[in-house]
């Protein structure tokens, strides 16, 4: 064997795989050490330097448990999350875009009645949302299911703050055969994503916010139907130009229409004034039912 070296490191490390009998990890592992070996090369980082990043990566799986996910945060942040996203979700025209799952998505979220109120503790300015799940030709969706989750009025979710009762803003519903969803909520607002852990950290070093802008988090499926993890955006957010994390798609930006009507909101069961948001989301057949 030749003495390992900066000309031949590459050629090296490639050689050892030869015997890798899985094509695509051995497609995957070539790609990640190529481009690994030569980020080296162009920066030339001292060992010092490279000791941070390999401390930097400790400290973020350090930080990971089952209510938060610091990996996650990271592939967002550095837009790769929605990278992979654009790749595997090529969606046909007029369908409903899908945009980053992030890092506070939890399992069993409780099943709700149509029109229940997701949030437990009232905490925040009442809204209204509600639509139609639909197919690629305008149809009604029947059976299909949304698992909504979103922030309090004070920017943080349930797994977030211990003074928010479990599960608070969380909620799986059904259609029926008219395709309709609505519930009853909190206006969602802005925040930050986690600048305690070692992300966070690396954003302000770099001189960027960590803000998103307000937003309600939904994935929508149904059977026959390709599931899609979306979110509903607030028009007119400042953080719409500069999310943290890429996630903004102008497709997905929704009017939130204040309302001060103390009848109408006694008739949707709302405080008063409070306000309504309406947005249709349309699925896509599975990629392979789609024309090529």
């Amino acid at each position: 064997m030749p003495d390992f070296n900066e000309a031949n490191a590459t050629e090296l490390v490639l050689a050892r795989m030869s015997e890798c009998d899985n094509p695509r990890l051995k497609e995957i592992m070539t790609s990640v050490v190529k481009h690994l070996h030569a980020v080296v090369r162009e920066v030339e980082p001292t060992v010092d330097e490279w000791m941070t990043a390999i401390e930097f990566l400790t400290r973020t799986g350090q930080m990971c448990d089952d209510r938060r996910q610091e990996f996650i945060l990271l592939s967002d942040t550095l837009g790769v999350s929605m990278l992979v996203d654009a790749i595997n979700h090529r969606k046909p025209s007029g369908t409903t875009e899908s945009t980053v799952l992030g890092p506070f998505h939890v399992s069993g979220t409780p099943k709700k009645a149509m029109g229940d109120n997701i949030s437990l503790d009232l905490k925040g300015e009442p809204v209204f949302v509600s639509g139609r799940v639909l197919d690629a030709e305008g149809g009604p969706v029947e059976g299909a299911t949304l698992d909504v989750w979103q922030t309090s009025g004070n920017g943080l979710y349930d797994t977030q703050d211990p003074d928010q009762p479990e599960n608070n803003l969380r909620g799986l519903f059904a259609t029926g055969a008219d395709g309709r969803y609505f519930f009853r909520s909190v206006r969602p607002m802005p925040y930050s994503v986690p600048v305690d852990g070692p992300v966070g950290k690396m954003l302000l070093a770099l001189g960027r916010h960590p803000m998103r802008p307000a937003h309600i988090h939904m994935i929508v499926g149904a059977p026959g139907f390709e599931p899609v993890t979306t979110h509903l955006f607030i028009a007119g957010d400042e953080y719409l130009d500069s999310d943290a994390v890429f996630g903004v798609k102008d497709s997905l930006i929704v009017d939130f229409v204040r309302h001060d009507d103390a009848a109408a909101a006694e008739k949707l069961g709302l405080g008063n004034p409070f306000y309504t948001a309406e947005h249709d989301l349309v699925l896509a057949p599975p990629s392979g039912d789609r024309p090529q």
